[in-house]
């Protein structure tokens, strides 16, 4: 498709947080969008090394809230069934929280909270390949990369590297933050290292999950497990399957990944325990480094970052996707709601002057609405500011704590899991954050909810 000279909103990622805004914007909106992914759409080939947003292995755990709001942008995670057999992402109803030779434990269920789910686990790849194909009301640009970005006073100019040029009145950065460009829009970012890395793969337990989640925290770090069925080694999961994200100091990930297949999963049973029975299979393994990485301000001139591009969090408790969909619902909002103001007031200025009234009209009004005016990102950072504070704050408190084998601190946190385990309104609160909203009122129950 050709690309339009000018348009209302330029996007550079076109990873799932991107197509999810290029999605929203232009169908809930009526912006002209135009999305740019410098990943080739084309590639089908798994990798386990190189994170192209349609051939990631990673998996992904979606707060209820998230997959609500990814609902209402017309992306239905019933869809992904189509492309699976008819298989359905699993959803998480029971959570269990451990700390691995001390007595901290907690047990979430959701039929607790009137709700039918915490969430669900869904292949970032699938659900990506799934929100590229539910919408042609943008244009999409790939693969092409960003040459230069220039951000003038009614307009920012992006030039690519396959020749075409484009203006547009508001950048967005949804390209995970590795490209440097929210640096040269004005937007610094801080870093502070974890000295840690996450293995992320999938294995076959020898019981069944039941929708079973775990996060379970070791001397080295968090251990994660999500319900979620994949094929190893040619055999496919049946309802035993489980995505892992093991956390570990980094020299520890070293040795990790250097041991054989029977190895690793000696390692993993020795760190997980037996809750699960045996670990049969174990998958290839990728790793990532893992560190906080947070931008000093949302936005700049005619520009904003969001998802990964704003912050980059620790994958414990799982978080920081489920954060960078509520940047996108926020956006979305707020450029809704603003447009719609715009119009109204558009139309009241035009009946004004076609009634001849002597009134004078306030001030000028442009006929196109603004996307990128000061007011409007203003309002979008200040409506982001709290949610993200808090999960932040959340995400890396947790981090600290629990990969911490000082004595008075792993004596803290077990203390700390007890008494959230006896205290249902310090429980209420944990799950409220970690779903994005928590429970919903009794007469409002989920349809699918236990009675």
């Amino acid at each position: 498709m050709k690309s339009a000279e000018a348009v209302d909103v330029v996007i550079i990622g076109g990873g799932i947080v991107g197509t999810v805004l290029a999605k929203g914007l232009a169908e809930k909106v009526g912006l002209s969008v135009a999305l740019i992914d410098a990943a080739d759409p084309k590639q089908t080939q798994e990798s386990n090394t190189d994170f192209n947003p349609f051939t990631d292995t990673r998996v992904i755990a979606l707060a209820r809230r998230t997959v609500a709001e990814l609902s209402s942008v017309g992306l239905n995670l019933e869809d992904v069934a189509k492309q699976h057999n008819g298989e359905l992402p699993p959803e998480i109803k029971h959570i269990e929280v451990s700390d691995k030779g001390h007595v901290g434990l907690l047990n979430l269920n959701s039929d607790d909270y009137h709700i039918d789910a915490f969430g669900q686990v869904v292949s970032l790849s699938t659900l990506t390949r799934l929100a590229a194909n539910a919408s042609s009301a943008y244009q999409y640009i790939a693969p092409a990369k960003v040459e230069t970005v220039t951000q003038q006073k009614d307009a920012v100019n992006v030039a690519l590297d396959n020749g075409e040029r484009l203006t547009a009145k508001l950048l967005v950065l949804a390209d995970g933050g590795r490209s440097g460009l929210a640096q040269q829009v004005g937007i610094a970012k801080t870093v502070s290292d974890y000295k840690q890395t996450a293995i992320v793969f999938n294995v076959h337990a020898q019981t069944p999950h039941q929708n079973k989640a775990y996060e379970r925290f070791t001397k080295n770090g968090p251990l994660a497990f999500l319900p979620f069925d994949s094929e190893i080694e040619g055999v496919k999961a049946r309802g035993n399957g489980f995505s892992v994200v093991w956390t570990v100091e980094t020299e520890a990930a070293k040795a990790l990944m250097k041991l054989t297949k029977t190895e690793f999963i000696k390692a993993l049973q020795n760190a997980f325990g037996y809750r699960q029975g045996k670990i049969l299979r174990v998958s290839e393994l990728a790793s990532y480094p893992l560190m906080l990485v947070k931008a000093e301000s949302l936005t700049s001139h005619r520009a904003v970052v969001v998802g990964n591009a704003a912050q980059a969090l620790h994958p414990i408790a799982g978080q920081g996707f489920n954060l960078g969909l509520r940047d996108l619902s926020t956006l979305i909002d707020v450029l809704s709601a603003s447009s719609s103001a715009h119009n109204a007031q558009q139309n009241a200025a035009d009946k004004r002057e076609d009634n001849s009234e002597s009134q004078a009209v306030p001030e000028y009004l442009p006929e196109r609405f603004d996307a990128g005016a000061f007011d409007v990102l203003q309002r979008y950072a200040n409506e982001r500011k709290q949610d993200r504070n808090n999960t932040i704050t959340l995400t890396d408190t947790l981090v600290r704590t629990f990969s911490n084998q000082y004595f008075p601190t792993v004596i803290g946190r077990n203390v700390s899991l007890l008494a959230l385990s006896m205290m249902p309104q310090a429980k209420k609160a944990f799950v409220k954050h970690t779903t994005g909203y928590g429970e919903t009122p009794q007469i409002n129950r989920d349809r699918n909810a236990a009675r």
